[in-house]
């Protein structure tokens, strides 16, 4: 059974069976709308590894999330075990759902969610006045971001943005018609401002977007760089786990990607590198791991270019790990024009040790490659350039060996959860302390 209170938000029956609370641990918000939860094979695991963090810390966490599971792009059964006993409290907000990452629904199912959210938090706060002491949320979404923000101020608590991609920059790179654009994107650019200027601080993912909110208000903030990351024992539990079902010849190079086959990933050109490096290296051959909507396009172009190329599909994460720890080099491939800065994979990627071909134009990206030693950077959309890259790393297994000993290395230093994520803890602490 699925308890529902005004038409706002569902939870399970656990949680609204759930005695009041008597302790006065300071009590964190933390909201998302793309979180993977229990035992759901897709998502992203920072916001619930933000909670665990706090919980472990000695602060009371709920982690509130929409019933809509984005990454199946179906409605959760809220009443599952799964999503019960855990260490922090799960609240689910009603949201109808939508069948495209593309699409009008999309907008409009965000615009209900933000609603519903508004709702929910209406009702803690009037049941009680210290619901909440801090709330935390992604953007985007940014509507559901700026009713986080909104609510906060009203309620004369802090608020902090972690923010994980820009929009409308990003949504740019699917739809830019002039004007028409200009005025299709104007709501997501002023719930982003006015979310920006309500923060009591900001974490983002890379320092581009923890630098972001400054671009809209002219007080000073509190931001940190925390990078998405993985948790590192995990990636390597499942890499050893499914190491025995990856079954690569004598002799091939292995060039994987991993990750969305869409709009901003410029796989087409990786594809046409790899069939150009292959007639001087017939070891070379690439490993495409995901899924997305250009994916029969990109099968096409193989096949027209006879490109050795295999389409893995999506692969559940311990099996990803295994297939990029075979992996001789890895790629960041994107188009020049991808707003994209430090992007979810390149923990994975760096936890694989092995090099990476970044075509990634964030300056910041393309700072740490070099920085840190873990690859090479190579301008995006041309095929003969990262053909060259491909070629020069898998003539020399040497330089192969050195870059993937540094990639893991800056894993452990910078993108292991279990480490990086103590800075949001300390962030969080300070500002309700």
């Amino acid at each position: 059974m699925v308890c529902a209170m005004e038409g706002y938000f569902t939870y399970p029956d656990s949680i609204a069976a759930a005695p009041e609370r008597v302790s006065r641990s300071k009590r964190i918000a933390i909201v998302t709308q793309g979180v993977k939860l229990g035992d759901e094979t897709r998502g992203y695991t920072r916001f619930r590894a933000i909670a665990e963090k706090l919980v472990e810390a000695g602060f009371e966490v709920d982690l509130i999330t929409s019933t809509f599971q984005h990454w199946d792009k179906a409605q959760r059964d809220t009443t599952r075990a799964c999503y019960q006993n855990l260490p922090y409290r799960v609240h689910f907000v009603y949201e109808p759902g939508y069948r495209k990452n593309l699409d009008v629904r999309r907008i409009n199912s965000h615009r209900i969610l933000a609603r519903n959210l508004r709702g929910f938090f209406k009702s803690r706060f009037a049941d009680d006045l210290h619901a909440y002491d801090l709330i935390y949320s992604e953007i985007p979404p940014n509507d559901m971001a700026r009713a986080c923000a909104e609510v906060a101020r009203s309620q004369g608590v802090p608020y902090v943005c972690d923010v994980n991609d820009l929009w409308p920059e990003a949504m740019r790179m699917a739809v830019d018609v002039p004007v028409v654009s200009d005025v299709a994107f104007a709501p997501f650019a002023l719930d982003a401002r006015r979310t920006y200027r309500l923060i009591s601080a900001a974490v983002g993912t890379s320092d581009e977007y923890a630098d972001r909110p400054g671009l809209d208000r002219t007080e000073p903030y509190e931001k940190r760089t925390v990078y998405v990351g993985n948790n590192l024992a995990v990636f390597d539990e499942g890499a050893a786990a499914r190491a025995g079902e990856v079954e690569k010849p004598d002799g091939e190079i292995w060039v994987i990607y991993a990750g969305m086959l869409g709009a901003s990933y410029d796989i087409a050109t990786l594809v046409k590198a790899v069939k150009i490096a292959s007639l001087k290296d017939s070891r070379i051959r690439l490993k495409l791991l995901g899924d997305g909507p250009d994916r029969q396009k990109l099968e096409a172009l193989a096949a027209e270019e006879s490109a050795p190329v295999d389409f893995m599909g999506y692969q559940p994460y311990e099996a990803m790990a295994a297939y990029l720890c075979a992996s001789d080099m890895t790629v960041n491939s994107l188009v020049k024009s991808a707003a994209q800065s430090i992007v979810t994979k390149i923990g994975d990627y760096c936890a694989a040790g092995a090099p990476m071909i970044n075509t990634g134009s964030s300056p910041e990206m393309r700072g740490k490659v070099d920085e840190w030693g873990i690859g090479v950077n190579v301008v995006a959309e041309d095929a003969q350039v990262l053909a060259d890259a491909i070629l020069k790393l898998a003539a020399d297994p040497e330089m192969r060996s050195q870059m993937g000993s540094r990639a893991r290395a800056v894993a452990e230093e910078r993108f292991d959860q279990a480490h990086s994520y103590q800075v949001i803890v300390d962030l969080v602490r300070s500002l309700v302390l």
